[in-house]
């Protein structure tokens, strides 16, 4: 490709909207252009990348057995409410009517569609293991779309489904897109983590997300490095560590004035005491459910925990006005003295003595609050984050912690969709079985904006050769140079068929501005032809990554730069 030919609308200016690097660096370089919120234009070279990025996954899922087809974005509401989704999956699914007013989404997810298909045409145990898959366009109303294309409304998703006679099979079909998830971040060179993950949504019980390591990450990794243990922050289990405080100490409860001290912060500044001294009340709601929540002030609740432990569906804060009428007082000044809903703790203050509490009126709090004493709970649970310096669940090690974006997440759903649905197949003695499914997804988008996030510099882009829009970019220095002109060509066409994606820049520009826009796109190979050289039978090969600038031979450059090219993508 000549770039002349080509659309590549680089600008030097960082784009007021840009977030993150990733989304900065995509739009500089001309692979993006928002049209509207979390919708993106993807010009030339940016859907290269994607291309690029569908290609290796296409491989690796055709290679692990499963088949690809294209369902439906938009979807008749009759699926969905088969399933139960249709009242539940909340606002981020994108209702539409059509001209005779019937209702449909835009499909953020395909699983009722692919069970509709599978309960049509699968009967027997004997057409089973099957795994479907399709790579497409997908749409979830995030309320805040932000950094690009890491979280945006309308997004391309590989989404797979797998369908097992039971939950062994089930299992074999899990590891099967589990290996092929690591093959697939194996070979586009990024550096990644799988945790254990919760399942949300989507149901079921067994799930893995695949985090790229970034600094930018939205989502906290919570990690052992001794044992090898992984989660998200929703996820990750905090092993209780009994505290040894002696019960013989308790001193008698005092209430205190604490004018407009809200905070966990303002109270323990105010009282002189620690945070982790001061106890948060919480009152929260499920359906017309009220529960208080006690946890440590230095700790922050996990309200997945809560769903999975207590409430069973996912609570919601209650209203200053609630919070009135259940506790007397202010909402900042709850304390579990005196409630009567239903009062859990989180094990961080299981054994805590003389403590702080709000003491449900405005300004004020209690000192020397003590379980058993002054109020009663109903249960301890794990129901905070886990923080690094944490005791692993597994070995007793330390937990450390880091930053990562989601790129991938798989399911063990169970019989969720089977069953709702009426998806039965007959076993071999007849009877009819629900199939064990299996769903395993990953953000085509959210991978290019992953991997930049991990390889840029100041400069630009630094893309892995196996994603990047072209292998190698020619530039010729000495464009009113006949001979710099004539072997530049020859060099391009003689890549060319080597079957290598090359881009010549054959602007009338300085050369100044075509390698500073190389560095910005992030070419992993530039060829600099320049007069001087070439009276020296040589010619400059630099690697992007590592900027090592290497003279070549003209006679043996072709040659040589394949051979960079198959180093590169080992």
């Amino acid at each position: 490709m000549r770039l002349k030919d080509f659309f590549i609308p680089t600008q030097r200016e960082i784009p007021s909207e840009a977030e993150v690097i990733s989304h900065n660096l995509m739009l500089r370089a001309g692979f993006i252009m928002q049209v509207a919120a979390g919708i993106y234009n993807y010009l030339p070279a940016g859907l290269k990348i994607i291309r690029n990025v569908e290609n290796i996954v296409r491989q690796c899922m055709n290679e692990a057995g499963a088949i690809e087809l294209l369902m439906p974005s938009v979807i008749p509401s009759e699926l969905w409410k088969e399933s139960g989704r249709w009242s539940k999956y909340g606002k981020e699914l994108l209702r539409i009517k059509d001209r005779h007013n019937r209702e449909f989404c835009f499909g953020p997810t395909h699983e009722e569609v692919i069970t509709d298909i599978v309960r049509k045409y699968i009967k027997s145990y004997k057409q089973l293991p099957i795994n479907l898959y399709q790579i497409q366009t997908k749409f979830r109303d995030e309320i805040r779309p932000r950094f690009g294309l890491m979280r945006c409304r309308e997004f391309i998703m590989k989404d797979a489904y797998s369908f097992d006679i039971d939950e062994e099979q089930c299992k074999l079909s899990y590891k099967k897109m589990f290996d092929a998830y690591c093959k697939i971040f194996d070979r586009m060179g990024l550096v990644y983590k799988v945790v254990e993950a919760d399942t949300g949504a989507i149901g079921g019980n067994v799930s893995h997300e695949f985090m790229v390591i970034a600094d930018t990450g939205e989502d906290t990794i919570i990690y052992c490095e001794a044992c090898g243990y992984a989660a998200n922050l929703e996820k990750a289990a905090v092993k209780y560590i009994e505290i040894s405080e002696q019960k013989d100490r308790e001193m008698p409860l005092e209430k205190v004035i604490t004018p407009q001290m809200k905070t966990v912060k303002d109270v323990a500044v105010y009282l002189n005491v620690d945070e982790s001294k001061v106890v948060k009340t919480l009152i929260l709601k499920c359906g017309e459910k009220f529960y208080a929540l006690l946890i440590r002030g230095d700790y922050e609740l996990n309200l997945i925990k809560l769903k999975n432990t207590i409430t069973g569906e996912m609570p919601e804060f209650a209203t200053a006005d609630e919070i009135k009428k259940i506790t007397s007082g202010p909402m900042g000044f709850s304390g579990p003295i005196g409630l009567k809903i239903p009062i859990y703790a989180d094990y961080s203050i299981k054994g805590l003595i003389n403590f702080v509490t709000g003491a449900n009126e405005k300004d004020g709090h209690f000192k020397n609050v003590n379980l058993g004493r002054d109020f009663e709970v109903c249960g301890f649970y794990d129901l905070r984050n886990a923080v690094e310096g944490d005791i692993c669940i597994n070995c007793g090690a330390a937990y450390k912690s880091a930053k990562g974006i989601e790129v991938g997440h798989i399911f063990m759903l169970g019989t969720k969709y089977s069953e709702s649905m009426g998806a039965y197949f007959r076993d071999a003695n007849g009877s009819l079985k629900p199939f064990i499914m299996g769903c395993y997804g990953i953000g085509i988008g959210r991978i290019v904006a992953a991997s930049i996030e991990q390889n840029h510099d100041e400069k630009g882009i630094i893309w892995p050769i196996q994603i990047s829009p072209f292998e190698v970019i020619i530039i010729p220095v000495n464009t009113n140079d006949p001979y710099v002109i004539e072997y530049s060509n020859r060099l391009y066409n003689s890549l060319k068929k080597l079957d290598i994606r090359v881009l010549i820049d054959d602007r009338e520009e300085r050369a100044g501005v075509k390698f500073n826009d190389a560095d910005l796109v992030g070419y992993p190979i530039r060829v600099n032809i320049g007069k001087k050289s070439l009276e020296n039978n040589e010619l400059e090969v630099i690697i992007r990554k590592s900027n090592i600038m290497t003279k070549v031979n003209v006679e043996d450059a072709a040659d040589t730069i394949n051979t960079v090219i198959c180093e590169l993508k080992k």
